[in-house]
């Protein structure tokens, strides 16, 4: 977990100079969330925070979660990571145990709030790994869906095309993290949940 720590120290830092206000929806994971510039202008009116960091696995949000949640003191949050831990080869019982483990902290750090996992996105860079995919996405429904007030963000359907492949236009040149339609396409995915995840 080392060399997460230069950038997780930075967000400590930058939370210590501009707390963001109570009460907020954090927004924590991986670079697909990080590398999302317009977020709070595309969720706008809603109060959103973004505590992503670069190259995150669920494992990785596991450990450094104290440090850069409950400080926001969040209202609710979103998660997405996972594609990188299958990226770097986990298999996908071991990203749903992550996820699990990820859940009972929030649980018992953060109490009973709102609490919604964004699917994996079905990237192009990874198209080998949609298997592997598509059991965490199904443990995640199912796990997701369980809770009181959990829920599950599908945004793998929405970006295939009709033949079942990605929409190559949703993804950046590395065919990896998104490109501006793609993130115009997940604000309008978040906006049509009707959940007290947000609050205007």
């Amino acid at each position: 977990m080392e060399w997460y720590e230069d950038e997780v120290r930075a967000i400590e830092r930058a939370h210590a100079l501009n707390p963001p206000p109570p009460g907020a929806t954090v927004f924590y994971g991986s670079s697909s969330l990080r590398l999302w510039s317009t977020l709070e202008e595309d969720l706008a009116p809603w109060p959103v925070v973004n505590r992503a960091f670069g190259g995150s696995t669920l494992a990785a949000c596991n450990h450094f979660f104290e440090r850069l949640v409950p400080p926001c003191a969040p209202g609710s949050l979103v998660l997405y990571a996972g594609d990188n831990d299958l990226g770097d080869g986990q298999p996908a019982s071991s990203v749903i145990g992550s996820l699990h483990r990820l859940l009972d902290k929030v649980d018992k750090v953060c109490g009973n709030i709102p609490v919604a996992f964004m699917a994996i996105k079905p990237s192009p860079a990874r198209w080998r790994l949609r298997y592997a995919i598509r059991q965490v996405n199904d443990a995640a429904r199912q796990a997701l869906t369980a809770r009181p007030k959990g829920y599950f963000i599908d945004v793998y359907q929405p970006m295939l095309q009709r033949n079942g492949e990605p929409v190559a236009a949703l993804f950046a040149d590395d065919g990896l993290h998104l490109s501006a339609e793609g993130y115009r396409l997940w604000a309008a995915i978040l906006r049509t949940f009707q959940f007290p995840l947000f609050d205007p």
